[in-house]
């Protein structure tokens, strides 16, 4: 795999956020032209991408901003933890219950509580940008 898309309604906010949670920005672009049109389906299409790199560089994330034609809203919103489709994106952390902390002023809100799962894990489902949920987890062994 090479990459995840999410569709953000502000994209300096969205790197905020990803950054916090230890993310590098790795480059942003306009995207737009007859290929781009071709490719998504639109015609007159144009957004700004920025992509976002897990620190040991294996995972991505493609931030994308819709400028023209203008992003739609899936009902319900937010979307509930079982809604069909892309479930959650889940990221290890060292400190799950600091890092909850550090994502709050990004708006980041916990879908239910903060929970260990045996003696493995301590584990949270949180929203992230545009209410995707994020999912963390620390290992506790």
């Amino acid at each position: 795999m090479d990459h995840v898309g999410i569709v953000v309604a502000d994209l300096e906010a969205a790197i905020a956020f990803f950054t916090e949670l230890g993310m590098e920005l790795e480059g942003r672009a306009p995207i737009q032209g007859r290929a781009a049109e071709r490719v998504n389906g639109f015609d007159d299409f144009h957004a700004d991408i920025a992509m976002m790199r897990t620190p040991d560089g294996h995972g991505k994330l493609e931030l994308t901003t819709f400028h023209s034609p203008a992003a739609i809203s899936a009902d319900p919103d937010p979307a509930p933890s079982n809604t069909l489709g892309l479930r959650s994106i889940m990221f290890e952390v060292d400190d799950l219950k600091t890092t909850v902390a550090r994502l709050r002023p990004h708006g980041a809100e916990l879908v239910g509580e903060i929970a260990q799962y045996e003696d493995a894990y301590l584990l949270c489902y949180l929203r992230g940008p545009q209410g995707i949920i994020v999912a963390l987890a620390e290992q506790l062994q």
